[in-house]
């Protein structure tokens, strides 16, 4: 082997191991410490809430929680079972809480008879809560208690 091939060839060996990224240690909090190309056991379903107790909403304009389980409940163009109970026409019987006037609004805030077509299909906003632990940690506060401390005595932000 004449010296420039040599040379070639040391430096390409010598240089992509120093260009060779070092492996990263990161887990995911989802997958666990299972490596990318293996199938993990997927994680047991947590039990639907069923508590039917009005959750507070974390933010201006949050659509409610579904306080209660919907397993089976038919939600489609033909039938929409939420409206058995939470139709302002069924809600003094069903002691459910009625829909918001805006849901019978169609886009240009005219008021109509019937559900806008848009506000139709519930599950799109609305979701029953799981009885599970947070997969990744959260340190979201609400303004309110964020304006409370900000505004707070400076003996009360010890």
């Amino acid at each position: 082997m004449n010296l420039r091939a040599l040379t070639l060839t040391v430096c390409v060996v010598l240089g992509s191991s120093a260009w060779a990224a070092p492996p990263l240690e990161v887990e995911d909090p989802m997958r666990g410490p299972t490596p990318v190309a293996q199938e993990t056991d997927p994680p047991l379903i947590s039990p639907i809430e069923n508590k039917d107790i009005k959750r507070m909403r974390t933010y201006s304009m949050q659509p409610p929680t579904i306080p209660h389980k919907i397993d089976g409940y038919q939600i489609d163009k033909n039938f929409n079972r939420c409206l058995s109970c939470h139709a302002r026409v069924n809600t003094e019987e069903t002691q459910a809480p009625p829909l918001s006037v805006t849901h019978y609004m169609d886009r240009d805030s005219n008021v109509l008879a019937e559900v806008s077509p848009r506000r139709y299909f519930c599950v799109q906003c609305h979701v029953p809560q799981a009885e599970a632990k947070p997969l990744v940690t959260n340190t979201y506060q609400d303004i309110d208690v964020i304006l409370k401390r900000l505004t707070a005595p400076a003996s009360d932000k010890k």
